[in-house]
């Protein structure tokens, strides 16, 4: 019995370093992305790809896609959480950041999701939570010094629309904290379905929709985003969590963001020195706090 927990353990560990591989190299893909592509409306249709392998996903795991009654508003806000300010705030913040700022910004949702459950759910912070905030801010404030503050009206742009991103997220996750019945796959292919309306709507109102300049490295990155963080990393995920405690998993995940900014320097040859490694340690030490206090 011992070896078999073992071995379920090692067959956990796997799935969540393809999902952290898969998810961490989509930071550079955005970058990519923007150099080439409308980047609202191309998410937004590799959106609907990504939704119509899920509901085939999920119709051979034999789950229902129907929703239950009355479910249809929590799943709108799930979506405006979780795809419009996920995906969509990531997509413009990322015009005017590094893989590192955004990715750090972004991957500080677990503290901003600690704080609004004091308004919201009456759940004080403990020191704890109060030290992973500091920590969290000094990473940031290392990150952003170490290149002598230079924040332009576009940076502070980035940053803003980053910070926005993860603290919607953090709001979904405060809370959508007894979450809809409905099955993990049905679920996600809901959220992208119904989240990618706005981008889609948005790109064909404010983006040019010029193909002609995308090469096959857009396509490619594209094709990536849809199949690999879209479809596939979300198998890989649920497949971790029946093997995984959950905040061991959600722990694991903060390998996702230094993944993406270690490709980001070898891809996209943006800087990785000291002011870069002390934020990743620092910023993530403070979110790996405030997940164990969650």
């Amino acid at each position: 019995m011992p070896d078999d927990n073992k071995k379920k353990k090692w067959v956990g560990v796997a799935f969540l370093l393809a999902t952290t591989v898969g998810w961490g190299l989509n930071w550079p893909g955005i970058k990519l992305l923007l150099r080439e592509l409308p980047p609202l409306f191309s998410r937004g249709v590799a959106g609907y790809a990504a939704v119509a392998l899920l509901a085939g996903i999920a119709l051979w795991r034999g789950e229902r896609l129907s929703l239950p009654p009355g479910g249809l508003p929590r799943m709108m806000f799930a979506a405006l959480t979780n795809v419009v300010g996920w995906m969509g705030m990531t997509l413009l913040a990322m015009q005017w950041l590094s893989v590192a700022e955004g990715a750090l910004l972004i991957y500080t949702m677990p503290i901003w999701a600690m704080l609004l459950a004091w308004p919201i759910l009456g759940e004080r912070p403990t020191l704890r939570g109060l030290v992973a905030l500091i920590l969290g801010l000094a990473g940031l404030s290392i990150l952003f010094g170490g290149r002598g503050l230079a924040l332009d009206a576009n940076k502070i742009a980035g940053i803003a629309l980053a910070l926005a991103a993860a603290g919607l997220f953090g709001l979904g996750t405060v809370i959508n904290r007894k979450p809809l019945p409905v099955p993990p796959f049905a679920s996600v292919m809901w959220q992208v379905g119904l989240g990618c309306v706005p981008l889609i709507l948005f790109g064909l109102l404010f983006e040019n929709l010029d193909f002609g300049k995308a090469t096959l490295t857009g396509w490619s990155v594209l094709a990536y985003m849809t199949l690999v963080p879209m479809s596939l990393c979300y198998l890989t995920w649920f497949a971790a969590l029946r093997y995984l405690p959950a905040s061991t998993a959600a722990t694991g995940m903060l390998l996702t963001p230094l993944i993406g900014i270690v490709a980001g320097a070898f891809v996209l040859g943006e800087p990785l020195g000291w002011p870069e490694a002390a934020a990743i340690v620092v910023t993530l030490g403070g979110v790996t706090l405030a997940l164990r206090q969650a």
